[in-house]
This record gives C-alpha cells, structure tokens and sequence, in this order.
C-alpha cells in the first residue's frame, strides 16, 4: 500500500471498493489502515508498532482481518517495502505474545483461511510467504494450488520464487530437486539452493552426485545451460576448479561420504599435483623425500592422475631432477621420454638416488645456534614431566610454533601433529598425537593442564606469528586443548610488527617473489640477514619417527621467533618501531579510543627476561593511520574502495581484466593488505599469510564495509584524513586554484555543460570527491570540520598548456563540468585540482555529513554538525 497513490487514496475514500466499508467494523478497519499508512509514510516506526498492536488487539478476528487487508491491496503492490508484508510479521510477532492461541490443526475456522493464505501466496510477493506460513500453519494444509504455481513460476523462468517457496512451504518431498536447483546453480545462488536442502540428507546425496558429475573431465556445462535459455546465466563462475571447490565445501558441511563426489576429489587431487610440481621442480622449495611420498599419497593407482604426472614431468627442462622423480615413484619408462630414461640409468649406475646435491645443508639459510643435543623430542607424559619447571619458568620468553601434516584440501582438515616450544638455549617438540592419545591414562588430562598452565600464565610471554591461526588449528584438533587455548594470556604475534615494521638498511625482496621467502622466513631474513630453509615445511609431520632434518627444521622455526624478538627488542628504532616492541604493537591497552601508559620495565632487564603483559592475539592489532594504511582491492569492491579513499587510505583496485591471483602479487611487492570478496578469499589468504588479507560482507554497503575494514585492522582515522585522497584515482597531492584564474581557465577551454570532470563538494553522484580546505565558506563549519590540506597554489610553471589546461605531468584538467553557477557563489573563493587525474573539486556540505557518519571510528571526532552547503 503506497499512501502517495492516487489509486489508493482513491479506493480507501470509496467505500464500494472496500469489501469491508459497509459495516461499522469495516469503518473501523479503513481508518486502523489509514493511520497506519500516515505513519508507515513518515517512517516512525516505533509510533507505527505502538498503534498496530494497539490496532490488533481491538480486532474480533486478527487472522481474516489481515487476509482482507491482503485482499483489498492487490494489484497495488510497488516495488521496495510494502506495508502489508510489515503488517504480516508484526502480526505474527503480536500472536505469539498473546495467551489465546489461534485456531489449531483440525479446526473447522483454520481449513478456509489456509485456502485464502495459499491463494495470497500464489498472487502476492515473496515477502509475505514467511509470515503468511507461520500464521496459517501452511506446511500442513493443501498446497495443490502452491505445486501448481510453482510449476508456472519454473516455467516462466522465475526460479528463485519458484525455490523460495517450496523451502518455506517444506515441499522438497514433492518437487524434484535437479529441475529446482539446477537453475539457481547456474546461476551462482548456491545460498538458495543449501536452504532447500538443508537438514534433508537423502536431497543433499542427490544434490552433490549431480554437481559432482559436472566436474567429470571434458564435461561442457554449457549443453546444461542450454536448457534454461531464459535464466541470467553466470557460467564463468562454473569452471572445474570452481565447481570443484563449491562441491566439496558442501561435502563438509553436510557431513556425507566422500565417495559421493569422486569427480570433485580427483580435481582437487590434481590441483595439489600441480602445486607440488612446481614447488619442487620450479620453486625448489621441498625436499625430494617429502614430494615423492606426497605426490604418492594423491595419485596412488589412479591412471588418469598418473597420465597428467606424466604430463608435468615430460613439460619440465630439468632432466636430472624429473628422472631422480620417475626412480622414486617407479614410473613406467615406456612413458617417458627417452632423454629422462637415459638420465635414469645413470643414476642407476651412479647410486645417486638418495639425495640431490642441492639439498644439502644450506649456509645460506638461517642457521640453529644450538647444538642437536639442546632438541628434545618428547613423547611421553614422563618426558614431560622432567622438562616441566624449564617450560613452566615464569617470567620468560618462549617461542610456540605448530606443524602439521599438508593435506592440499584432500582428505579433510589435518590434524596438528607437533607443538614446539622454544626457550633460551633450548627446544622442546611435543608429540601431541601420543601425548594426548585415549589410550594414554592420565596422560592427557596431565598434559592438557601443563599446556593450559603455559598460555594462561600472563608473565611468560609467548611469541608466534600467525598466532591466532595456529591457536584455532590446536583447539580444533584436540578438544582437550580448546578450553587452554581460549584462556591464552602474555601472547605477543610478531605478525602485526612485521607488518608495522619498515627495513631501512637490508636489500628489499626481490620483485619476482615466487621463489623467495614469505611469511616468517622473509621476517627471519629481514630481521636476522638470512631467510628460513623451508625445504621440510610440506613433509609427512604424521610420520614417527620424525627424521633428523624434521627435528631441526621444526626447532629453527620456534627457536627463530626469539632471535627475532631479541633484536627487535634490542633495536626497535632500526627497524621503524616506536619506542619498545610489546608497545610499539599496541599491547597493554585496553581497547581501541582508550589508551594506558607503557608497562614500566626494569631497568636491568634484557630483552631476554622482560616480563610482558600483553593481549591475546586476537586484539593485538597495532594501530596503523590511515594515510599509512595501504590495501589492494578486488575488482568487485569498487564502491569500499572508494569509501576508504574518503577517509584517507591508499586503496589501489585490480582492473576489470585482472586476474584476483594478481591482488597477491601487488600485496607482496607493494606491501598491502588484500580485501576480497567470495571464493578468491583461502586462495588469496594461503599467498599472502594469515592477518593480510579479509572476506568483506557483500551484503553490507560499502560505508558498513568500510567500517568493518578500520575496526579489523585498527586503522587510526582522524577528521584530517576525510578527502585528503582523489576517490577516483587515488592520488593525495593537489593544487589550489583561485576562484579567478579558475574562470580564466574554463572560458578558455571547451564547456560542453554538465557534471563529467568535476565534482561538488557533498554531491554522491559525481566522479570524484572534494578536497576539504580552509576558505570563507568553511568558517562557519564545525571546530574540527576545517581542514588546512597540504597543497599549494597553482603556478605558472605548473602548466605545459592553457589550452587544453594540461599539468607539467600531462594530466589534464577536467573543466567541463565545473558549472556557471559555481564560479559566481559568493564566498567562494578556491578550486583544488587533482595532479593525478585532473579533476576539479571545491568546497560545499558534504564534510559534516561524512564525519557524522564515520563518526564512531573516526579518532578527535567533534559531535556532527551540518556544514556549509
């Protein structure tokens, strides 16, 4: 009901077309739905409840009320809320306040209003079907009349109402689910398509065998596509890897048999075949033991998979590496070229099957500076007990780091399989899967309590990177575990202060990152001078016992945490970080608008025996400003970015032919966070390392969007960051320009009139945002709204061309949609030109607006006021 209407003022003045005017109960009615239209026209919604449960509790016969109210507006439906629909829920709410209940199952009154509710439900929009279902009792009337309209709605095409209503109304029993869900999987709304099936496993069965069969090898999913000419199709989003991915997210969130998606394991299989492929043949980042007994475990006896190694083998130059491969994976060598055959002999001859040369010991690596001696491997709870006091050793620092067994997605999530914990001198490799076996006694009970001993004591400080990460992995795989590392205290994740941290005296990374470290190796190298060996990172961490070069790669990776955290401790200015490291991480405050002074230390304390208070890592972010703050955005994130350029981040968005695998390429050489959005998120997330990169809420606007950003990362944004970055192109250096050299300007150019090249200062629909800056029309603005940008005036040499206006960098200025009418406001006295893209801006309302809206995250924020217009 639209009270704007003519139609409808129309209908509620005339009493002939009310089918309830002519009673005095029809009167009452009427005026019940006009006062509720006033108010639904006003948008009052707490006055608009107040009256309709007032309203509701005057009526005989609620139900039949609403059902003429329902009646009495069809056909007068727009777009957009409808105040039926609101009236629907709020009466449903109202009946289960009341004490009386409706009529029940069975009752004679309840068979003709389900008839008339079903009758609605094929006419009306989809809005009412919830509130119409719950009031009616639909699931258990005569739906003939819906299945004959859901048929029509598949018909026409409209396949989303069509699958929205056989969900409500519980009709899967009667439908059949591939003419349902098939449409809307070609359409990537697998959101709809998880709600028809969800809590019916003999659907979800079906469901996975036929997205499974469209992951077959040389399947065109297009002969699919075909039979549905009138759907919106989005097939780009159905290629194999992509299928795959979404067939075997569902066969883990339903919980059924793998064996129902072979298709989808098998491509999965081989995605983990590549990467291992490229990671020994090309990265030469694992060690020829670890890939062999890997690439094993997936391909196993199946032919196809063997046919595509083969493949990859025969692609790659380096004869000697792929032959060492073909010998320890026995592979037929009537399959292989004649070159890697005859390399096979030799190695044959030679004996060189061990081991290659090339992984020796590396001097170029990060080295151990403990003796084997000061490793301990300990398996049992007796082992454990003898090392206790040095673990449990209040007041020092331990470095905790957790390897597991890689699984590529196959097979379902690893279980950890080694907990290390570094202290001063020595390292202690905990194997939890015997320490905390069922089998063990009192063993695990024990053990449990040691490690909850260990994180929960806030004066021994634990050091991790990716800390949160890894925590969530250990309680995930023992349960025994979750309750300890949900009580974590003292935990400092070395993450954020890489990074926070800038290198000013080491080389930066090579460009080409593909082969050079990443994660906590670069922060070794960066830090220490020498990367991490990563070369037993993919091993078989299940396998016992662990070999020798395991033992010492799992003790480097906790033992480094504390050389790290030693020299940042001992030089933090070197490294840019402000004043001592657990403060310079924002550790010791409490939350984000307040802030306490820095825990004192002794004065006699090394960085070895300082006592830390620190946050968990979930709220260990430091604070980063805004105009510091620099991320990559996707393709689909356009309006975030834009909004975060508002508040002065560096945004920079991938182009519309970008690949989303780039945005890891621009992280890494430029130092950026990603914000993705939909499947990129894992992919993007395992490049770049845990903490750089986040799934933003598509359903969300992009100011929410925004607002989620600066809160996950603790990004600091003050009233001066507002405008100080061109939105269109990112650029944050202007040029002020007087209000008469801007006229000059414009009548030597072309002005072709309307809104192209500029924008006003508070106008949303323009291409570009204003700078905001001092002048008279800002005098009046509120205290903290005025902003002193710094840019200076433009200059004479600042010009190649007056005609066209051109910059001396080629830029040239848009002044076609500067209007007349700007140039004469009085009081307005300066123009600011973007040196990036040209755009011109000038002052107008829109500041105070933003700052209100931002007002929550927005640090030294004044209360929000209107600013000048």
């Amino acid at each position: 009901m639209d009270p704007g209407d003519p139609e409808e003022r129309s209908a509620a003045a005339d009493p002939a077309a009310d089918p309830a005017a002519d009673t005095t109960g029809g009167r009452d009615l009427r005026l019940f739905l006009q006062t509720l239209q006033t108010l639904w026209s006003t948008r009052e919604l707490r006055q608009l409840r107040e009256e309709a449960w007032k309203g509701f509790a005057t009526l005989d016969d609620p139900l039949a009320t609403l059902l003429d109210m329902l009646d009495a507006s069809r056909g007068c439906r727009g777009r957009g809320p409808s105040l039926e629909a609101w009236v629907a829920r709020e009466l449903e709410r109202w009946l289960q306040t009341q004490l009386r209940p409706g009529p029940a199952q069975g009752d004679p009154a309840l068979k003709p209003l389900q008839v008339r509710a079903v009758r609605l439900l094929t006419e009306g929009p989809l809005s009412l079907v919830e509130p119409l279902v719950s009031i009616f009792q639909l699931q258990d009337a005569d739906r003939s009349a819906v299945l004959a309209h859901i048929h029509r709605l598949h018909q026409e095409g409209k396949f989303k109402e069509a699958i929205v209503l056989g969900t409500k109304l519980q009709l899967q029993a009667d439908l059949d689910v591939e003419k349902v869900c098939v449409p809307l999987l070609l359409q990537n709304k697998v959101d709809l398509v998880e709600r028809y099936v969800d809590s019916l496993p003999h659907l979800q069965r079906r469901l996975l065998t036929l997205m499974d069969s469209w992951c077959q090898p040389g399947f065109d999913i297009r002969a699919v596509a075909r039979q549905y000419p009138q759907a919106p199709l989005r097939l780009e989003r159905l290629s194999p890897r992509a299928l795959g991915r979404q067939v075997l997210r569902l066969l883990e969130q339903f919980s059924l048999d793998p064996a129902l998606c072979p298709s989808a394991l098998t491509q999965q299989r081989l995605a983990a075949l590549r990467c291992l492929c490229y990671k020994r043949l090309v990265e030469r980042s694992m060690s020829q033991e670890s890939w062999a007994e890997l690439v094993q475990g997936l391909v196993g006896q199946d032919e196809w998979l063997q046919e595509q190694l083969l493949q990859l083998l025969a692609s790659q130059d380096d004869v000697a590496t792929v032959a060492q491969c073909a010998l320890d994976l026995l592979l037929p060598e009537e399959r292989l070229p004649a070159t890697v055959v005859e390399e096979m002999s030799q190695l044959r001859l030679q004996e060189r099957t061990a081991k290659a040369p090339s992984e020796h010991r590396r001097d170029d690596c990060y080295q151990l500076p403990i003796t084997r001696e000061d490793i301990y491997f300990l398996a049992s709870w007796e082992d454990l007990a003898r090392h206790e006091d040095v673990l449990l050793q209040p007041g020092q620092v331990v470095g905790v780091d957790l390897e597991w067994r890689p699984s590529f997605g196959v097979g379902g999530r690893p279980r950890v399989s080694l907990m290390q914990v570094a202290v001063a001198g020595r390292v202690f490799l905990l194997d939890l899967p015997r320490l905390l076996s069922p089998t063990g006694g009192q063993a695990p009970r024990a053990f449990s309590h040691l490690v909850s001993r260990l994180l929960s004591d806030p004066s021994i400080t634990k050091l991790g990177y990716g800390m949160a990460g890894d925590l969530r992995s250990l309680g995930a795989s023992y349960p025994a575990l979750a309750q300890a590392v949900q009580k974590l205290q003292g935990g400092l994740d070395l993450l954020p202060a890489h990074r926070q941290m800038r290198v000013a005296d080491r080389p930066a990374p090579a460009v080409d990152r593909a082969a050079g470290p990443r994660g906590l190796s670069l922060l070794v190298q960066q830090v220490l001078g020498k990367p991490l060996d990563k070369m037993q990172q993919l091993s078989n961490w299940d396998r016992r016992p662990l070999g020798e070069e395991q033992l010492v790669y799992a003790a480097a990776d906790a033992y480094c945490l504390l050389e790290v955290y030693w020299e940042l401790c001992r030089e933090p200015a070197r490294f840019h970080l402000p004043g001592a490291l657990p403060w310079s991480l924002g550790l010791g405050r409490s939350e984000r608008c307040g802030t306490q002074e820095p825990p004192p230390q002794k004065a006699s304390a090394s960085p070895r025996q300082a006592v830390l208070q620190v946050r968990s890592p979930e709220d260990a972010a430091p604070e980063v400003p805004a105009r510091a703050f620099r991320v990559v955005c996707d393709n689909m994130l356009g309006g975030l970015a834009r909004t975060l350029r508002c508040l002065g981040v560096d945004v920079r968005v991938l182009h519309s032919g970008e690949d989303h695998r780039q945005a890891a390429e621009v992280a890494r050489q430029e130092g950026r966070v990603i914000l993705t959005s939909g499947l990129p998120y894992h992919k993007l997330r395992a490049q770049v390392g845990a903490g750089r990169c986040l799934a933003v809420d598509c359903s969300l606007k992009a100011q929410q969007q925004a607002k989620a950003v600066i809160r996950h990362f603790n990004v600091r944004v003050t009233p001066a960051d507002i405008f100080s970055r061109c939105q269109a192109c990112n650029c944050d250096q202007y040029l002020r320009v007087s209000k008469d050299v801007m006229k000059q300007l414009v009548q030597l150019s072309v002005h072709p009139g309307g809104p192209g090249g500029a924008g006003e200062w508070g106008s949303l629909g323009s291409v570009g945002w204003p700078l905001p800056c001092p002048g008279s029309a800002l005098e009046e603005a509120p205290e903290g709204c005025a902003y002193d940008p710094p840019c200076r005036w433009l200059e004479d040499t600042d010009l190649q061309t007056r005609v066209p206006a051109t910059l001396a960098n080629g830029t040239q200025l848009q002044l076609a949609g500067v209007p007349a009418g700007v140039l004469r406001r009085p009081g307005l006295q300066h123009f600011y030109c973007c040196t990036g893209c040209g755009k011109v801006f000038w002052e107008g309302s829109h500041l105070a607006r933003v700052t209100s809206n931002f007002q929550e995250v927005l640090e030294g924020a004044p209360c929000p006021a209107s600013g000048p217009s």
